[in-house]
C-alpha cells in the first residue's frame, strides 16, 4: 500500500470518528456537545469530572437521576408538562448545588432550513432558561447556545430520530458564567 492510500485511509478514520459524537450514557446520557461534563461515566465505573451517579451532588447523578434534557413538539418551543416536571427537579437540583453553571443547548430535527433550526433551537433554549428563572435559578449561572440541527443524537429520516432531536439540553459546567 502506498503512502498516499495510507493517508487517505488515516483521513477517512479520523473524519469517520469525529462524525460518531457518542454520548455517554446512550442516546439520553448526559455530556454536552461543547465538552462540559468530562469524563465517561457508565453508572458503575466513576472517572472524569462526572462523579458518581449515586452522589445526589455530582453532575453523573444530574444527568442520569434528575434528566439533562427536555423534548418539544415539532416547531414549537412550548414545554411540555413533562418537560417542566424535569426542569423543577433541574432548579432543585441547581439550587442545592450553587458551584454549578449551566449551558443550555437548544436543538432541532434534521427538517427545515439551517437558518430556521438555528433560530428554532434558540427559542428552545431561552424557554428553557426562562422556565429556570422562573423557578429562582440565577440568569448569571446560565448561557444558552443553539445548534440547530447540526448535533442531532440521531441521524435518519424517521419520526423516532426527529423526536429525540428536537430538545434543549442543560449542559452543567464547574463554574458561573458570567
Amino acid at each position: 500500500m502506498s503512502l498516499t492510500s495510507k493517508s487517505l485511509l488515516l483521513v477517512a478514520a479520523l473524519a469517520l470518528a469525529a462524525c460518531n459524537n457518542p454520548r455517554p450514557g446512550g442516546d439520553f446520557g448526559g455530556g454536552g456537545a461543547d465538552g462540559f461534563g468530562g469524563g465517561f461515566n457508565d453508572g458503575n465505573i466513576q472517572t472524569g469530572m462526572l462523579g458518581d451517579p449515586n452522589d445526589p451532588n455530582s453532575i453523573a447523578h444530574f444527568q442520569q437521576r434528575i434528566g439533562d434534557r427536555v423534548f418539544f413538539t415539532t416547531d414549537s418551543s412550548s414545554l411540555s408538562e413533562e418537560g417542566r416536571a424535569t426542569l423543577n427537579a433541574q432548579a432543585r437540583w441547581l439550587t442545592a448545588n450553587p458551584q454549578f453553571a449551566i449551558v443550555i443547548e437548544g436543538h432541532a430535527d434534521e427538517r427545515g432550513t439551517r437558518e430556521y433550526n438555528v433560530s428554532l433551537g434558540e427559542r428552545r433554549a431561552n424557554a428553557t432558561m426562562q422556565y429556570l428563572i422562573s423557578q429562582g435559578i440565577s440568569a448569571n449561572r446560565m448561557r444558552t447556545v443553539s445548534y440547530g440541527k447540526e448535533r442531532p443524537v440521531e441521524a435518519c429520516p424517521e419520526q423516532r430520530c426527529w423526536d429525540v432531536n428536537r430538545r434543549a439540553v442543560t449542559v452543567v459546567s464547574g463554574g458561573r458564567t458570567s
